[in-house]
C-alpha cells in the first residue's frame, strides 16, 4: 500500500462543498469517483479541511492510500483527465504511511476578497465578493489586530458549531488592496469618479481587498464572519475597537454578519518538514 498526497484547485460555485454527501456533488465524491475510475479501487480520500458549498481552494492538500501499481508520476494528468473542467490536481507525491491530511496539518491560510470597486468584475466576480461603495481600508486593516493570538472566538463562529471549544489560535492577519484609479473606469472621471468618491465618501477608498487568515485551526464559518464584520467596519457601522469588544463577548449575535461563501478561498496548508505547501 502507498500513502499518496494531492494539491487540489477548484472553483467550488457549482458544490456543495469539499466532504462527502448523499448528493454525490461534492468535491470528495468527485476526487473518488476519478480515483476508481483510474484505479478501479473504492478509495476514501482524507482533505486538509472541510470548504462548505460555493467556496473555493487553491490549495486544498488530499491524501489515500492504495494498492495500485501505478507510476506516481501518472496519477496527476491520469485524474485529471477524469474530473470536471473545475476540479484540478496540481500536484501528486508519495508521503509517509502516517501523513494524514487533516491532523497533520500545521496551519492553514484563508483568502476572502472583496471587491469594492463600482462594478463586478466580470471575469473575476465569482471569486469576489461585490461591494459597490468603497470601504476604509485603514479602520479594517486596524481592526484585525486584535485577532492574533490565541481566543475564545465564540463571537466568530456559527451557532451550529459541534467543537467542544472554540478556542482558536490565528498565526498572521493581513489585508492587501489592489487599487482603483479614476482613469481605469469607461466614464468620465468628472462623472463618479475620484473626486466624487471623495465627497460622498471621505476617507474611503476603492478597490480589490484581499483578506488573508492563517491560523492552526479554524470554526464553522469564522473567516466568512471575521470578513462580514470588517465589511462593516469598512463602512463605518463599526469602529475599529469593536473587534476586540466583539471578540470578548464571546457571542454570535454582537458580530456582524457572514459574509457570502464566493468570496473564500482556501489558500495553502502548511506541514512541518514535507514542503508540500502551494504557493
Amino acid at each position: 500500500m502507498r500513502n499518496i498526497g494531492l494539491i487540489v484547485s477548484y472553483d467550488g460555485t457549482n458544490y456543495y462543498g469539499f466532504q462527502s454527501q448523499p448528493s454525490g456533488n461534492t468535491i470528495q465524491n468527485k476526487l473518488e469517483e476519478a480515483i476508481q475510475a483510474l484505479s478501479g479501487e473504492v478509495i476514501h480520500v482524507t482533505g486538509s479541511g472541510r470548504t462548505d458549498a460555493g467556496v473555493h481552494a487553491r490549495g486544498q492538500v488530499v491524501n489515500f492510500t492504495t494498492s495500485s501499481s501505478i507510476p506516481i508520476e501518472r496519477w496527476m494528468l491520469a485524474l485529471n483527465t477524469r474530473l470536471p473542467n473545475d476540479i484540478v490536481v496540481q500536484s501528486v507525491f508519495l508521503v509517509p504511511d502516517q501523513f494524514h491530511a487533516r491532523r497533520g496539518a500545521k496551519s492553514k491560510t484563508y483568502r476572502y476578497t472583496i471587491n469594492c470597486n463600482r462594478n463586478p468584475d466580470l471575469f473575476r466576480r465569482r471569486y469576489q465578493f461585490h461591494h459597490p461603495t468603497p470601504l476604509d481600508f485603514a479602520a479594517m486593516r486596524s481592526g484585525l489586530e486584535c485577532l492574533l493570538g490565541e481566543h475564545d472566538f465564540s463571537s466568530f463562529t456559527a451557532p451550529k458549531s459541534t467543537k467542544s471549544s472554540h478556542v482558536r489560535t490565528i498565526l498572521d492577519v493581513r489585508m492587501d488592496l489592489e487599487e482603483a484609479y479614476p482613469d481605469h473606469y469607461p466614464i468620465p472621471a468628472d462623472h463618479f469618479g475620484r473626486e466624487w468618491d471623495e465627497l460622498h465618501y471621505p476617507g474611503k477608498q476603492r478597490g480589490v481587498i484581499h483578506l488573508y487568515v492563517t491560523g492552526s485551526g479554524f470554526l464553522y464559518n469564522m473567516v466568512r464572519i471575521i470578513a462580514g464584520t470588517l465589511i462593516q467596519v469598512g463602512e463605518g457601522k463599526r469602529t475599529a475597537g469593536d473587534m476586540k469588544t466583539i471578540l470578548d463577548a464571546c457571542n454570535r449575535a454582537a458580530a456582524g454578519p457572514t459574509a457570502m461563501p464566493h468570496g473564500l478561498s482556501l489558500w495553502e496548508v502548511v506541514y512541518e518538514g514535507l514542503g508540500i505547501s502551494k504557493h
